[in-house]
Order: structure tokens, then sequence, then C-alpha cells
């Protein structure tokens, strides 16, 4: 079995705003990627001894659907690129997420922020169709993608200017936990 020495922390700067919480972030992907190692050394495992002892066909195929079944279900079909967008850092505690939604009306998206999360949908009005598509290339699917927030990062709002969804973020510390001078008494 081998063990992961180097990190690749590109992921988490994709979902974030802050990046207070990366110590915590990093934690739960190794522990991810750890369960789905041993889940694969497990099913390896598992169809090596039943090659091994060349046992009739039911049970080779009985083997081989208890490893599916145990191996984290993917949608390959699911682009998880869609819609495109940006994070920038626009001043000290000021940040943007950009977002790419050509062909989506206001009444179309919807913004939720909780207190740690800032989650944006699109769900497309139905449309009747009168014609026949001969290609295809712009993604108009529903959507849904999350960013993580940081500690004290609020939302101050959101605007939408030729199909580009920009929603600005700031960070807003306390006044309690803002670093203050101490004066030394003589």
């Amino acid at each position: 079995m081998t063990t992961t020495t180097t990190f690749d922390f590109a992921p988490l700067y994709r979902h974030a705003v802050g990046f207070d919480r990366f110590a915590n972030m990093a934690q739960k992907i190794v522990e991810q990627q750890l369960v789905t190692q041993r889940m694969s050394v497990a099913c390896k495992a598992k169809k090596s001894m039943v090659n091994n002892e060349k046992i009739n066909s039911v049970k080779v195929k009985n083997a081989g659907a208890s490893c599916r079944a145990t191996a984290p279900v993917v949608n390959t079909q699911v682009d998880t690129n869609y819609p495109r967008y940006n994070i920038t850092h626009v001043g000290e505690l000021d940040y943007q997420i950009t977002l790419a939604l050509a062909g989506f009306s206001l009444e179309e998206i919807d913004i939720t922020v909780t207190a740690d999360e800032l989650v944006i949908t699109g769900k497309r009005q139905p449309v009747e169709v009168t014609s026949t598509w001969l290609h295809q290339g712009i993604n108009q699917a529903d959507f849904s993608r999350k960013f993580a927030l940081a500690e004290h990062v609020q939302v101050l709002g959101a605007e939408m200017v030729q199909g580009l969804l920009t929603i600005n973020l700031q960070r807003q510390v306390p006044a309690a936990l803002q670093p203050r001078k101490v004066t030394i008494g003589a």
C-alpha cells in the first residue's frame, strides 16, 4: 500500500473564500482519500481471492457486484466545471466570485448563504422546443455550485451584467479580534 507524501491544495483554492479553514479542509480531503484507497484495496483483494480460487461464474459475478456496491458512486455525465467561475482577491479584505451564466435570467438564479457556505443554483424554466438542434455547444443545464466561506466572510451583494454574475464578499473581522496597541504605563 502506498501513502501520499505530497499534497495538491489547488482544489481548495477553487472552492474556498477566505482560506482560514485551510487545515480543516485539507484534513477532510486526506481522510476521504484514505477511505477511498482502503475500499479500493479491499475490492482488489476480494477479486484476487476469487480469481485465485477459480470459483464458478455465479460467485465471481456476486463478488464483483459487492465491490461495486461499496465503492463510491460517481456520475460521469455530470460536468463538474459548469458553470465556469473565477475567484479574485480584490483588496486586503475583499473577494469576488464571478460565474459565467449566459442564458440565465435573474428569476432562474438563487443565491443562498449559510454560516460557512455560499450556494448558487440555477434552474432553467421549461421552454417549448420549436426547432431541432444541429449542434448544441452551449451548456444550459441546471446547476448548483457551492463555495466554503471562511470565518467572518460576509456576502455584500451580487449583480448580473452581460451574463456574468458577480458576487462581492468581504472579511469583516470583529473589533474584539483585531490587533490593538497596548500602552506601557510608567
